[in-house]
């Protein structure tokens, strides 16, 4: 394993020190690192994995950019050189002017398919140019022939006019078999037109010549977790200019200028028929499954109507002017969405003409994540480059997008829903239909049963047996993947909830009142998926919750990212991992791909672009000097579970942070380790102080609360509340000052703001502290997860299990404990039983720090901002906990401030902050 840290001053391998990574701008030292490391996991492949950490605001999207696209266009240019040498092997014996002939042609021939369809996006980007600068006159658009169709003319039915038997009866169903390639949402007959007019992927008419569908033969799958934060990539995508992927000496002199000649990226982003349906009868309804059931069946048109946006030979030109458009402009989803609006034309399948010539290829992480997503939308990850940023979350987010659950109150808005539509189609219903039908009520009754036996019993939660949920009505023989496939397939659950929502607005518009339907079926057939998955990688739990009326749920929780992930690390050429805040390591090594060999993962964890004199970092164990972080000491701070609610040390928390806000300007951020805490501690701090002894003075009767407030405008994070307002809120009570009145604050550093915050909460994550923002950021203690929740309590065993199995079968295996350690035989169980439970351990301890160096990260957002960072808790003092702080935070680490009390951390502090200003 290649581990490269440049906080201890190790380099990158320096084979490509000297690339231009065409960045535009002069590249940091750290970027320079990174960018180089990016390159030589490319360049390796075969199933090279790296996990980056580069910390915010050391431009790590821009990096990955320039060193994934500078590989790229490396690579492609070699690939041309290699086809000429097999070429030249393949007419070996020839005479030299033969030779010489074909190679001549051959190089005419790819230099005149790249130059054409240069020139056609050149086209493209001129017109989409023009159509802007007519959009910004106010003059209309592009000019469509083809008839608009508006929500009044198509998305609006009116009372009578729905033939209820074609619109809601399920049609014939015979079971056969899915299919998996890029258009699997389209119906046969859509697949088979799409196919006779050359669209479809790229697959195009025999001997047709369409400069623009030259397949790219290596792609960069870029992933993050929102889609706003995708299209930050996408901007950022634009600012580099890069060489062309076919060699200079290939190019005709109309093509070279004087410059070196440059050759746009060629990006297309892919998302939902949620986000991209321009259909108004379909994209008005309310969820995503609703969406993708009513586009399927619209395509068919066995209801009458057929979506005139689907691609078909009406409105190939439309398509291909939709693709060449995406390639020629670096849209992001809006831009998508807009495209094939003005064009009338579905964007979501449209898209998927732009794939094949497209480097780079941006979604976000449920479309990467699930197998069954890829497919239908035709990813191959196969000898590609996958790059997952904001990588930090992607267990948990592996774990979100398997993740199902269902509540009583649905399964009986479901059993009432299926009531309904039995009554009004069941003698229509045929043989196979009725059966099926009749199976996913007795699936629903059996749930059902179940859950109102543990709602009447003792326990509030715990794990399920999966067996036991399907015992009642003979649940237990139903073949439940042909039932899934059969409720897909036939659209039972968009027909019945489609149904009953008909039903339900004609009588609400007899009453002049409002009809909503909540997609239970939909839910149901979540949940039904999750049961199927392999019962070693996820477990079932159920909860009471506290509503009224009252209810319970049953949830699946995917245990082990391990086999949802294989599928994506065997198939591509390399996959990165990025982020800011990626430390610790272990988990992704031990968890994510603990099959592969050391040699196959390459780690790096960034310094900051900050200068060593704008970050102060302090770990405070106690008020008092010379404790050493002692858990004996009677005053350390530890604000475990059993201590931290002592009073005496809640009240010294308070203290610190109203000497804190003596000494830091502007914006402090305290990060908690959870919501019932902060409100423990916010009640501990507004109630009146007692005192033993004398009386004392009238300002001494204040409350903790008072008197921060005294200092700073006191915000609180609510676990209900508005993130957005609150914020707002926190950022004008620290900007609302200028800087005239700033100057004019006394030298206590009264003003700005104290924000109360929460580890994991909405502020800790995604949130720009920078800057007057962020000038300090506190972290209260460890927030470790309730070990005692059943769903945690799951994880730490199939970890532990998981680990024994490992250590025990394999000849050679790594696991992470203290550092990473091989053994060179398969260990006895007794033997793996210590080391299994250190690597349960760890990964209980690694959510935590996870979570805490999310918080931290809050702060320092550019070169020229400086943060203090305070870590109130003797734990942090200790080499474990320390080691997997980020390496920039380590860095900034005052050395045996553990050790220096209150006192010690004023004096850092006021030195640090003193003559600084803005």
């Amino acid at each position: 394993m290649t581990d490269i840290k440049s906080d201890e001053g190790l380099e990158a391998p320096n084979n490509n020190e000297h690339i231009n990574f065409h960045h535009p701008y002069t590249p940091y030292d750290v970027q320079l690192q990174f960018m180089r490391t990016v390159y030589n996991i490319l360049e390796k492949g075969g199933g090279q994995v790296g996990i980056l950490e580069s910390p915010t605001g050391t431009g790590k999207s821009l990096s990955l950019i320039c060193s994934a696209l500078t590989w790229l266009r490396h690579h492609k240019r070699s690939r041309f050189s290699a086809s000429f040498d097999e070429t030249s092997a393949a007419m070996a014996g020839e005479p030299d002017w033969m030779i010489e002939a074909a190679l001549r042609r051959k190089r005419q021939e790819l230099a005149r398919l790249w130059e054409e369809r240069e020139a056609a996006l050149r086209k493209a980007r001129e017109k989409e140019r023009q159509e802007e600068e007519k959009a910004a006159m106010g003059l209309h658009g592009r000019s469509v022939k083809r008839a608009r169709v508006d929500d009044g003319e198509y998305g609006k039915r009116k009372k009578g006019e729905i033939d209820e038997e074609r619109e809601f009866l399920v049609g014939d169903w015979a079971d056969g078999t899915v299919t998996g390639d890029g258009l699997a949402g389209l119906s046969k007959e859509t697949r088979e037109l799409m196919a006779k007019v050359g669209l479809g992927g790229a697959q195009g008419k025999e001997g047709e010549e369409d400069c623009s569908l030259i397949e790219e033969e290596v792609k960069i799958y870029y992933t993050s977790r929102t889609h706003s934060q995708i299209a930050q990539f996408i901007g950022e995508l634009r600012r580099p200019a890069f060489p062309t992927s076919i060699p200079e000496d290939m190019l005709s002199t109309d093509n070279l200028g004087k410059g070196p000649p440059t050759e746009p990226v060629k990006q297309v982003p892919l998302s939902s028929r949620q986000k991209l349906c321009i259909n108004p009868s379909v994209a008005r309804l309310n969820s995503l499954s609703a969406i993708n059931d009513r586009c399927t069946e619209l395509q068919q048109g066995k209801s009458g109507h057929k979506c005139p946006f689907i691609p078909n030979a009406d409105n190939l030109k439309q398509v291909h002017e939709f693709r060449d458009t995406v390639l020629a402009s670096l849209p992001d989803i809006e831009d998508l969405y807009r495209v094939g609006k003005d064009l009338q034309v579905c964007p979501y399948y449209a898209s998927r003409e732009a794939i094949p010539g497209a480097e780079v290829v941006t979604l976000p992480y449920p479309l990467l994540l699930q197998k069954s997503a890829r497919e239908a939308l035709g990813i191959k990850l196969e000898g590609n480059i996958v790059i997952i940023d904001e990588a930090h979350n992607i267990m948990d987010a592996i774990a979100n997008v398997h993740a199902a659950e269902i509540r009583l109150s649905e399964l009986r808005r479901a059993r009432e829903m299926l009531g309904v539509y039995v009554k009004r189609f069941g003698k229509k219903l045929k043989g196979e239909n009725r059966m099926m039908v009749a199976q996913v009520g007795r699936v629903v009754e059996s749930l059902s049963e179940w859950l109102n036996t543990a709602l009447n019993g003792k326990g509030d939660h715990g794990i399920v047996d999966s067996n036991s949920l399907l015992k009642a009505r003979g649940a237990d023989q139903i073949n439940l993947y042909q039932l899934i496939k059969y409720i897909q397939d036939s659209k039972l659950a968009y027909k019945v909830e489609s149904y009953v929502s008909h039903k339900e607005e004609e009588e609400a518009q007899g009453q002049g009142k409002t009809s909503t339907t909540t997609p239970v079926l939909h839910t149901l057939v979540s949940f039904l998926s999750a049961l199927t998955n392999l019962s070693t990688e996820g477990r079932i739990f159920y909860e009471k919750l506290l509503t009224t009326p009252s209810d319970i749920k049953l949830s699946y929780l995917l245990l082990s990212p391990t086999h949802a992930f294989s599928s994506i690390v065997s198939a591509a050429r390399a996959v990165i991992l990025a982020g800011g805040t990626m430390s610790p390591f272990d988990d992704y090594k031990a968890h994510l791909f603990p099959m592969l060999s050391e040699d196959k993962i390459t780690t790096l964890s960034c310094g900051h672009v900050i200068p060593s004199s704008n970050l102060f970092v302090w770990t405070l164990a106690s008020t008092r000097p010379g404790q050493q972080g002692s858990a004996a000491a009677s005053d350390a701070f530890e604000f475990s579970f059993q201590k931290r609610s002592d009073p005496a040390m809640i009240r010294q928390l308070g203290l610190v942070l109203l000497n804190i806000c003596s000494v830091v300007p502007d914006g402090v951020v305290v990060f908690f380790p959870s919501y019932s805490y902060l409100d423990e501690v916010v009640a501990a701090w507004q109630a009146p102080e007692t005192q033993n002894g004398p009386s004392v003075s009238f300002q001494r009767k204040q409350t903790l609360w008072d008197r921060l407030a005294a200092k700073k405008t006191l915000f609180r994070e609510s676990k209900g509340g508005s993130s957005d307002e609150i914020l707002q809120q926190y950022s004008d009570a620290i900007f609302s000052a200028g800087t005239a009145s700033r100057q004019q604050l006394d030298p206590t550093g009264r003003g700005g703001a104290l924000l109360l915050s929460v580890v994991g909460g909405k502020l800790s994550e995604g949130i720009n502290f920078s800057d007057r923002l962020g000038r300090c950021v506190v972290v209260v203690g460890l927030p470790y997860p309730n070990i005692n929740s059943p769903e945690w309590k799951a994880r730490i065993e199939y970890v532990e299990t998981a680990a024994i199995a490992r250590l025990t079968s394999s000849k050679t295996s790594r696991f992470e404990g203290e550092g990473d350690k091989t053994q060179s035989r398969a260990l006895t169980r007794e033997e793996a039983l210590p080391l299994a439970r250190q690597v349960a351990r760890d990964f209980y301890e690694n959510a935590c720090m996870r979570a805490v160096n999310q918080s931290i990260g809050r702060a320092i957002r550019h070169r020229g901002d400086y943060a203090a960072v305070v870590l109130i808790d003797r734990r942090f003092g200790t080499d474990r906990i320390r080691g997997k702080l980020p390496g920039w935070i380590r860095q900034g680490m005052v050395e045996g401030s553990e050790n220096k009390g209150l006192a010690g951390l004023m004096s850092g502090l006021g030195s640090f902050f003193r003559g600084r200003s803005g």
